[in-house]
């Protein structure tokens, strides 16, 4: 008797699940044209000798492990999906990078205990608030986009301005959520209002005088750059 053989199974691979960071790329760049590349991202204790967690670039003393550009660099931010789709299949957990200013977001960040005392006094002004993005260690405030000019205007007319607060401008950029940086995890401290691809910032000036007075009585004087 003929043995009748079933079919074959063709092989198909499965498919791989999008990241959390490839989907929240995509968000940024598609749906609120905000310009994103992959951050450095995490290097393994292997990859590093035994000396536990640290930038995947090559500066081995990297102050921001994890939370900046590297490759490719900084210039090629991009809001086209299919680019920001190759990149994150490549690199799955990379940190999410926006490049501030242009069209795209500013920000101003500042320690995370001043950033709490910040946001209490402006809540307590009635401002309305736009996205703010929390690491362990920094609070981060999305505004309106500022040119230099307008920036240096106004801290001008500070009596005194921390080196604490960090100004996130045209040429600069911030980490999204939900990365993960050298400092740990990055989250919404406040999320960007649901339903609507049009994020609303705050004007700068509205939220300065709140935050450098924050940052100027909080016990981070922001000597060592942490991110």
């Amino acid at each position: 008797m003929r043995e009748i053989l079933g079919r074959r199974r063709r092989h198909r691979p499965r498919r791989k699940e999008s990241s959390a960071q490839l989907d929240a790329a995509l968000i940024s760049a598609t749906a609120r044209k905000w310009p994103v590349l992959p951050g450095a991202g995490l290097a393994t204790g292997a990859a590093r000798g035994g000396r536990g967690r640290g930038c995947a670039c090559p500066d081995p003393e990297c102050a921001v492990p994890g939370a900046h550009p590297f490759d490719p660099g900084l210039l090629a931010a991009t809001t086209d999906a299919r680019m920001v789709r190759w990149w994150w299949t490549n690199r799955p957990t990379a940190p999410v990078i926006l490049a501030t200013g242009g069209q795209a977001p500013c920000a101003l960040s500042l320690p995370a205990v001043a950033g709490a005392r910040a946001l209490t006094a402006l809540d307590g002004m009635g401002l309305r608030l736009g996205p703010v993005v929390a690491t362990p260690t920094r609070w981060s405030l999305l505004v309106a986009p500022y040119t230099l000019e307008r920036l240096g205007e106004l801290l001008h007319a500070q009596d005194r301005v921390p080196s604490s607060l960090r100004f996130h401008g045209e040429g600069g950029y911030l980490v999204l959520p939900p990365s993960e940086v050298g400092t740990g995890q990055v989250r919404w401290e406040r999320a960007p209002e649901a339903g609507s691809d049009a994020v609303w910032l705050p004007d700068v000036e509205s939220v300065l005088d709140a935050l450098v007075e924050a940052s100027n009585s909080a016990p981070d004087g922001g000597s060592r750059l942490t991110y």
